[in-house]
């Protein structure tokens, strides 16, 4: 039970040092606690875990003009932040987690400006079908984060330019381009500030509780924990992770996501599988890669011997649809 409500608004642009407080607050929430953090990074294109940075920006020139590349915990598909965008981050203990709550926060702030705001599809905020707001997640240990994004006057062009939206997502869509799927608060509130922003997010996290919550100060941020992780974020190979040299590849979008798959095979046997992937459930991604390795190549196979493996519904579906593709790659029409 939720007894204490906490904000931490954050005063650096720099995408490794946000979400490194952003971890930082998820190991250190404490029970019956939720905390609220906001906060900003300039020119950034953040990737989900899963996600292939080669494949999902143009990264050098978006490095090339002062930006950065960044990798986070959670799964979900690449977004672009610049100044013109605030980012929220619910953290607590996943046992009082609620994301139908945490989203009515955000709904509940929006529409406290007059805006008609509702929830779309798997993890999307939109307005007369424009999306203005993504939302990914991630648990750790017995603790759990949503966070997400509000375009408030994002800079659209520089979405479209360097992010590499896929046609199939964008198909899916029903949409010919990123810059037409997405818009801005600004375009419905022309004067909305950021600060305005940050105070009517904390006004509707106190309605939805019923509590009142309170800032975190500086001095119980510990400094020296937020600078390793700070370290992990910025490295070259968290943000890019590791290349195989691969003989098999196959990817396609479905409902829960896009995939591609690498896989290193010889004589039959899978020797090293890198799956990369939007789908929100990062750790089922991630452990499905691990599982690969060791496994012949014969869907049937693979799925059998998967299926032992305990999860939901989603994550069945996820694993059916995989072994799907890979029989679709195998069979002699595909060749």
């Amino acid at each position: 039970m939720i007894e204490t409500l906490s904000y931490y608004i954050g005063n650096s642009l720099n995408p490794y040092l946000n979400l490194s407080i952003e971890e930082y607050l998820l190991d250190t929430v404490q029970p019956g606690q939720m905390i609220l953090y906001l906060w900003q990074n300039e020119r950034t294109v953040v990737i989900g875990k899963n996600q292939n940075a080669w494949k999902e920006c143009r990264f050098q020139e978006l490095e090339q003009d002062g930006g950065h590349l960044a990798r986070r915990l959670s799964g979900g598909g690449a977004v672009f932040h610049d100044t013109g965008n605030l980012n929220f981050t619910f953290l607590v203990p996943t046992k009082d987690y609620d994301l139908s709550r945490q989203m009515s926060v955000i709904l509940e702030a929006v529409r406290s400006l007059g805006i008609d705001a509702q929830k779309s599809g798997r993890n999307d905020i939109t307005i007369d079908g424009k999306k203005f707001s993504g939302n990914a997640f991630c648990q750790k240990g017995e603790n759990s984060y949503h966070h997400g994004t509000l375009m408030l006057h994002v800079d659209t062009q520089k979405v479209a330019h360097y992010l590499n939206v896929s046609e199939k997502k964008l198909r899916s869509k029903g949409v010919s381009s990123v810059s037409s799927r997405v818009c801005n608060l600004c375009d419905f509130v022309p004067s909305l500030t950021t600060k305005e922003m940050q105070q009517k997010l904390l006004e509707a996290f106190a309605k939805v509780y019923h509590l009142s919550p309170l800032p975190i100060p500086e001095t119980a941020i510990d400094h020296k924990r937020v600078m390793a992780l700070y370290n992990q974020y910025s490295s070259w190979k968290w943000k890019f992770g590791r290349k195989i040299k691969f003989s098999w590849e196959a990817n396609e979008r479905f409902d829960w996501g896009e995939i591609q798959m690498q896989l290193h095979i010889n004589e039959g046997i899978i020797q090293d599988a890198i799956l990369y992937s939007d789908a929100l459930d990062a750790d089922w991604i991630e452990l499905l890669s691990q599982k690969l390795i060791g496994c012949r190549l014969e869907p049937e196979y693979i799925f059998l011997k998967l299926q032992k493996l305990s999860f939901n519904q989603t994550q069945s579906q996820i694993l059916s649809d995989i072994c799907s593709l890979m029989h679709q790659q195998n069979s002699p029409d595909s060749h």
